[in-house]
Parts: structure tokens; C-alpha cells; sequence
């Protein structure tokens, strides 16, 4: 095969040193990388960059047509936590996910799961024991054990808990973590059992402490989770402890851009270049043992031109020496995905999503309604106890002062919709619901009144999965039929009608950024203070069920 000459800048993030370099690629590998001896061509050639956590599904794409886009932006691999789909259809689940990525050149570094379903407090539609997570870790395509959300299980010892951890170590194999502001002695405690990694810091002093116990911090700008502001002075605090992540990436999001933007807001930000490039590619690649090459002669010749170390705006993507995506297109043909689901057929009335107050009497009273706070780009939320008033027994929503209902309603099995009361959302008319609803996927609903919330959640039913928008008891929809999570329809379009229902939500008066996206979170137990699922209302900081409305 004839060799491929490159003459461009180069940042070689082993040596920290950027300089003008001949770059001879052979048979998918880096041949040699030699100081050029004569001029060179525009633009800087470093290593493909890596996201460092993510669920695919969170894309609304399955793994082949999320590679296609990530490519454009100089992406080559993302570590994957395939949660999300685990918790819809467990192993086989897993199993598509790893048959979708398969022949692409693009690395969909899987892990196992380690917590489905991520409490005992909700419905999951499977179930992964420390058996089924000794199967999975013994797949060569699993690469780690994915988050460990069960913090008070890791603290306690469970043996459940206890015996995952210690698969993957016995395979060799890393564990992540899943700690939310969890400080001191429940910090050390968490990360004593070999758990190595945490996403979910919100604040820098608790990214700080975290970093001192050893664990490696990943920076997360998300499509709803958004730390990037508060966590970026890591970068020059703890340089190899750091990765980039973008943990969910609604596809809206992930068409515009995916590291390549983290890297140049790191660089904005004052940050060393080669500190903000180690972060996404020398760190996890190293930390992962990931395939990926970082520009070394030997290596898989996985590489992006970028037009400079400011703009970091990619310009051609390569993987194993093939170029894989110019000019912001990818060059790898789309592919149909097969569509595995689990939902029941269900059709509900405004009555269903009655709040009633906890008691037999009846008629016009004031109580307190214990309400989730939602926060714009958080999956953290806060909990506001507002005096409301009951009629007949019953408390209604309330737009105009932003306290709206919320529910969600178990898509695997017949049982009654959880009630509960929000505020964050804005909505002033109308309704939103989704299936796409961490972790256990359940159908979660956010409304300004019963009857469109009804109307949101039937036709996220009638679709077997997807999102959609009710005002006036009319709504419309995104399908995802691939577990209710992911489309099988091209990203462009999926990235357009999600865009869509996100601006018909935004018209109803919700000022969130991703007001689907928050929605979806709004059922995510494992996160403080309060959240919503399928069996009520739980406060994750006491991790127990609280009333939703009390005398």
C-alpha cells in the first residue's frame, strides 16, 4: 500500500511540543514523524479526540450513525455507557448496541453497566446482577465497568456492589464512578473501593478534593449538564488528571459540535493548548488503554487537521490512516439499524393525573406541596415546600406562579401514573413528555394542565417511545422506536425535529435551554435534591420517598 505524506504542524502530546513535522502514514499506522526539512502545510495535525463519557442513546442515535456525526468534529472514539438501552432491555440491549457500532471505524469503547436499574426505588424493564456483569466483562468488546451510581451501596459494602467492582478488576479492567457532591469521608469511603473516575462534579472545590484523592475529574458540558464554567481551572491545577465529556448530547448539539469545541473554550479560557489536547486525547486513551494512536511512529494513525490551536475547527478526520470526514461532512455511508423496543400500549385521561391531598376530607383547603426545583444546564435540582390551595381534594397546577405538574408513568407495566409538583419549567400553556427519561426510561411528563399532559404522554405511547408537545389536547411528535431512546432515521433529521419540538416547548414559555433534556433528568434518582419516578416522589439526599403534598 502507498505510503501517505502529511507536512504540517504537529502536537505531539507525549513530548508536550508542537513543531513542524513530515508524517509518513502506512497501512493505517504512523510510519515515522520527522522534523520537516522544508515548509509546511496549513493547519496542525493532532490525535483524534476522545469523549471521555457518554450514552450514545442520549444522541438519539444508534452508535453507527452517532460515529458518522462525532467524526466531523474530530472525534475517532467515545467511551460508552450503554445504561440507558441496559435499562430497557438488559443484555440485549448491550448486544445491539455492540452489533450497530460493528464495522465502523469510528471506537465505541462499551462498558457494562453497573447499576441497572440504578435504585430499587423505580421500574426498570431488566435487571444486571453481579452474574450478568461477570458475562459482559468477559466480552473483549466491553471495555470497563460503567458508572457506579450506587454511592451508599459502595460506601455499605454491598455485596452486589462489591462483587462488580471486583469482575472488573480481576479482568483488568477500569471502573467508573458516579458521585454527585460527595465530599470528606463519604468521598474517601466511595473511591477506597477502586472506583477511579467522576463526571458528575458541579462545583470546583469539590473537583478539587476529588483530584487529591487521585481521581481522575471529567470536565462535562452536556446538552443539560453543564459544568465546563465551573470546573475548566482544573485544567491547569491537575493536567493529567483531567478528561473532556459530554456525558448526554441531545443531536441538535452533537451536529454543531462535540470536544473539538471543549478543547478551544479550554484554550479561551487561557488554558495551556497542549493541557486542553492531553485532556482529550492522552488522558483517556492512557487511562482507558484505548486503541487509539496519539501520533507516536507505531501507532493507529488516528488524527484530525485543525486549522489552528485557538479555533481548534477541524478539518479532515482521520481513523487507521482513512480519511473519515472533511470540510464538516463525514465520508462514511449510513446504514439501517434494527429497531428492538419494550412498551406497553396504554392510553390515559386527565383524571389518571389527579394530585390528591393526603386525606379523606374533602373541600377548599391550603396545603404544602413539596416541589422539585428544576436549574437551567444542572441535573442537580432543589426542592421548594409552596403553600397551595386544594379544591374538592385536589390540587391543580398553578403557570402563573411556574408551579406545573409532573408525572411519570411506568412504560413496561399497567399501574397508575406518579404525581408530583415542579417549578423551573415556565411552561404557561401546554405540555411536554418523553421517554427518553434517566435511567429507567419510564415516560416522564411536565405540564401546565392535566389535559394536555394526557395528551403528551398518549402520544409518546402511541409511538412506542419518542417526544412530543401537546397544547390544546393536540400533539406532535418525535418517534424513537429503537427502546424508545433513538431514531432510526438520519441524524440531519432527527437533529431537525428534535430542534423543532425543543422550540414548540420553548413557545409554551419554558426558558430552559433543553427543556426535553431537563425533563428527562427530572426522574434521574441517583442526583439530589428531589426527583420523580414511576413509584413517586423521592428525595435523593435522604434516598427515600417523601410526600408530594402534606396537610
Amino acid at each position: 500500500m502507498a505510503a501517505t505524506v502529511l507536512k504540517h504542524l504537529v502536537a505531539d502530546v507525549v513530548a508536550g511540543t508542537v513543531s513542524p513535522c513530515e508524517v509518513v502514514v502506512r497501512d493505517g499506522r504512523i510510519a515515522s514523524v520527522v522534523p520537516s526539512a522544508g515548509p509546511v502545510d496549513p493547519g496542525v495535525l493532532v490525535p483524534g479526540f476522545i469523549d471521555a463519557h457518554v450514552h450514545v442513546e442520549s444522541s438519539m442515535l444508534p452508535p453507527w450513525e452517532f460515529a458518522r456525526v462525532a467524526m466531523r468534529h474530530g472525534t475517532v472514539a467515545s467511551v460508552s455507557d450503554p445504561h440507558e438501552i441496559a435499562n430497557v432491555l438488559g443484555e440485549a440491549g448491550i448486544r445491539f448496541m455492540l452489533g450497530d457500532a460493528e464495522g465502523s471505524p469510528f471506537t465505541c469503547w462499551f462498558g457494562c453497566p453497573s447499576c441497572v436499574p440504578a435504585t430499587a426505588y423505580e421500574t426498570a424493564g431488566a435487571t444486571l446482577d453481579a452474574a450478568a456483569c461477570e458475562r459482559l466483562l468477559d466480552d473483549p468488546r466491553i471495555g470497563y465497568l460503567s458508572e457506579m451510581m450506587n454511592w451508599p451501596g459502595a460506601i455499605a459494602g454491598d455485596p452486589q456492589v462489591l462483587a462488580k467492582i471486583a469482575a472488573a478488576k480481576a479482568r483488568g479492567k477500569r471502573v467508573d464512578g458516579h458521585a454527585p457532591g460527595l465530599r470528606g469521608e463519604q468521598a474517601r469511603a466511595y473511591f477506597g473501593r477502586g472506583i477511579e473516575t467522576d463526571h458528575e462534579c458541579f462545583g470546583l472545590e469539590e473537583a478539587r478534593e476529588k483530584a487529591a484523592l487521585g481521581v481522575r475529574v471529567l470536565i462535562r458540558e452536556g446538552s443539560a449538564a453543564r459544568n465546563f464554567d465551573a470546573l475548566w481551572p482544573l485544567l491547569a491545577e491537575h493536567p493529567a488528571l483531567c478528561m473532556f465529556c459530554t456525558d448526554d448530547a441531545h443531536p441538535d448539539d452533537l451536529l454543531v459540535g462535540h470536544v473539538d469545541r471543549l478543547v478551544a473554550r479550554a484554550v479561551g479560557k487561557g488554558i495551556d493548548p497542549m493541557a486542553a489536547l492531553r485532556a482529550a486525547t492522552l488522558n483517556p486513551v492512557r487511562h482507558y488503554g484505548l486503541p487509539c494512536g496519539l501520533l507516536q511512529p507505531g501507532d493507529r494513525a488516528d488524527m484530525v487537521l485543525v486549522e489552528d490551536l485557538r479555533s481548534v475547527r477541524p478539518l479532515r478526520t482521520w481513523i487507521a490512516g482513512r480519511v473519515v470526514a472533511e470540510a464538516g461532512r463525514t465520508l462514511v455511508a449510513p446504514r439501517a439499524s434494527a429497531t428492538p423496543n419494550a412498551f406497553r400500549a396504554a392510553t390515559l385521561a386527565a383524571y389518571d393525573f389527579l394530585v390528591h391531598v393526603p386525606s379523606d376530607a374533602s373541600g377548599a383547603g391550603e396545603v404544602t406541596v413539596h416541589a422539585i426545583v428544576a436549574e437551567d444546564g444542572q441535573l442537580v435540582t432543589k426542592r421548594a415546600d409552596v403553600r397551595a390551595r386544594a379544591v374538592d381534594g385536589v390540587v391543580d397546577p398553578d403557570p402563573s406562579s411556574d408551579l406545573l405538574q409532573v408525572a411519570v408513568v411506568n412504560r413496561y407495566s399497567p399501574a397508575p401514573p406518579a404525581c408530583a409538583f415542579i417549578r423551573g419549567f415556565g411552561l404557561k400553556r401546554g405540555a411536554i413528555a418523553s421517554s427518553v427519561a434517566h435511567d429507567c426510561h419510564n415516560v416522564v411528563a411536565v405540564g401546565a394542565t392535566r389535559e394536555d399532559l394526557a395528551a403528551a404522554v398518549n402520544a409518546v405511547f402511541a409511538a412506542r417511545g419518542g417526544l412530543a408537545v401537546a397544547e390544546g389536547g393536540v400533539a406532535e411528535s418525535l418517534a424513537l422506536p429503537i427502546a424508545g431512546l433513538m431514531s432510526d432515521r438520519p441524524a440531519e433529521e432527527v437533529g431537525a425535529a428534535y430542534a423543532k419540538l425543543s422550540a414548540r416547548a420553548k413557545s409554551l414559555g419554558s426558558p430552559l435551554r433543553a427543556p426535553f433534556m431537563t425533563a428527562g433528568f427530572m426522574a434521574l434518582l441517583v442526583i439530589p435534591a428531589l426527583k420523580l419516578s414511576d413509584r413517586g416522589l423521592f428525595d435523593g439526599l435522604a434516598f427515600r420517598f417523601t410526600p408530594a403534598v402534606t396537610r
